[in-house]
């Protein structure tokens, strides 16, 4: 009895522990099902395993960063190398011819090309100069500068995906001509230091305008006022520029232009050979010292013979009516006193047709205000088109007020003041060879 009970009691345990085998097997059935189909791991493993992969993009992209930088960086260093270089050929080089030596510009673009952090030789730079460029349109103009810089630039990260250093490579092409300023404002601050006003039309033929003030408004079109130039320069700011039109174009934050009569003076002068000199007829007269003015009334037909005319003091007046003509003269408002310098006022319907020394001291300059004179003196030239002038009319501390000029392609007229304001239709031009004349300004560009 007891046996049979063991029996059955055993017989129950045999079957819990089948049965509780038989659930811990479907458990682990069930776990390695579940674990063959869990992917809640794949993004991390995906990741390690791609890490390298992004790393070198993101890396890519951070160094064509870096690069296109450079690249705009070291393309402005070549434009200003190229034209700063090209500008010093004009001025200083013209005539050495396509082989010469260009040691002295090589120079120059390197300086230019360092201060934007290319420094020739250095940290896998290099900067070359040709002149005539070796590629491009202008490779048989003599007064074309090229100026290349390169610079090797070592991989980073990219060098996952390719281990070739990158070269970063610029090219500018600049051309330099003879410069064709015709009119130059001098004044380092005044606002509208050049400054066309009410509804004249300014016609400078060919020719350009420069303005050194560096004022906000140092160029001032105003009302219907009309100017149309070659270039337009200013190291300032400009306000009505739609009154001024180009063919080469208007740019603010020009460089200051140099007076190019600064380093000339005029011979001394003595005595008064006349004074409070007055005309109204016919006469021819000679160069000489003419103290407290000259005046020329209606019917006055003055010729004036080659020489110097000093204007002592007063005013030299040119009335309506009146005829003045001469070559090879030079006529300097100044004062032996130190004060109440000459000034100069020609009123409408006067002609003067007068031109200036092709040689000597004052080879160039038809009118030559003292330099000593008070900025802002007065020199009026309120005529027409009856007024020719062959060379500069140079007044470097005269508020200049001009009305008029005949300038055409055949004429010369250079206008230099410490200001100066249009107030009439007005031509000037600049064909001055053979005149004597210095040069303007730039006419530097970049080609390429």
């Amino acid at each position: 009895m007891e046996r049979g009970l063991g029996r059955k009691s055993a017989d129950k345990i045999l079957v819990k522990l089948a049965e509780s085998r038989a659930r811990s097997n479907g458990k682990l059935r069930d776990f390695a099902a579940r674990f063959r189909t869990d992917q809640s791991g794949n993004y991390t493993m995906i990741t390690a395993l791609m890490a390298p992969m992004l790393l070198g993009l993101v890396g890519l992209g951070t160094e064509n960063g870096v690069w296109l930088y450079t690249h705009q960086t070291a393309q402005s260093a070549a434009d200003a190398a190229a034209f700063s270089a090209a500008q010093s050929y004009s001025v200083n080089g013209a005539g050495i011819g396509a082989g010469g030596d260009n040691s002295n510009l090589a120079k120059e673009a390197n300086a230019i090309a360092a201060n934007y952090g290319f420094v020739n030789g250095k940290d896998g730079v290099s900067v070359t100069l040709n002149r005539a460029p070796k590629s491009g349109n202008y490779t048989t103009a003599p007064n074309a500068v090229e100026v290349i810089i390169t610079q090797v630039q070592p991989r980073l990260f990219s060098a996952l995906w390719n281990n070739k250093n990158v070269t970063i490579t610029a090219r500018a092409v600049a051309l330099g001509d003879a410069a064709q300023g015709c009119v130059l404002a001098l004044d380092p601050a005044a606002s509208s230091a050049a400054l066309a006003s009410g509804s004249t039309t300014i016609n400078l033929v060919n020719c350009d305008l420069y303005d050194d003030s560096n004022s906000g408004t140092a160029l001032n079109g105003n009302g219907s006022a009309t100017v149309t130039a070659r270039h337009i320069g200013v190291v300032g700011g400009a306000t009505g520029t739609s009154d001024f039109h180009t063919t080469m174009g208007l740019l603010t934050g020009s460089p200051i232009v140099a007076d190019p009569y600064a380093a000339v003076t005029f011979p001394s002068f003595s005595g008064c050979d006349q004074t409070n000199f007055s005309v109204k007829n016919k006469k021819t007269i000679n160069p000489g010292v003419y103290c407290k003015g000259m005046t020329f009334n209606a019917g006055a037909d003055v010729t004036f013979n080659p020489g110097v005319y000093y204007v002592d003091r007063g005013i030299f007046t040119v009335n309506g009516g009146a005829s003045l003509h001469g070559t090879g003269l030079t006529i300097v408002l100044t004062s032996s006193t130190g004060s109440n310098y000459a000034d100069l006022k020609l009123n409408g319907g006067s002609i003067l047709n007068l031109a200036a020394p092709s040689s000597g001291t004052l080879a160039g300059i038809v009118f030559f205000g003292d330099r000593n004179a008070p900025k802002g003196t007065s020199y009026k030239f309120n005529g027409d088109s009856g007024q020719v002038y062959g060379g500069a009319v140079y007044l470097p501390q005269g508020a200049v007020e001009w009305a008029g000029g005949a300038g055409t392609s055949t004429n010369c007229t250079q206008i230099i003041g410490d200001t100066i304001t249009f107030t009439g239709n007005s031509n000037v031009a600049v064909n001055c060879d053979g005149i004597g004349t210095r040069a303007i300004g730039f006419s530097t560009r970049l080609a390429e």
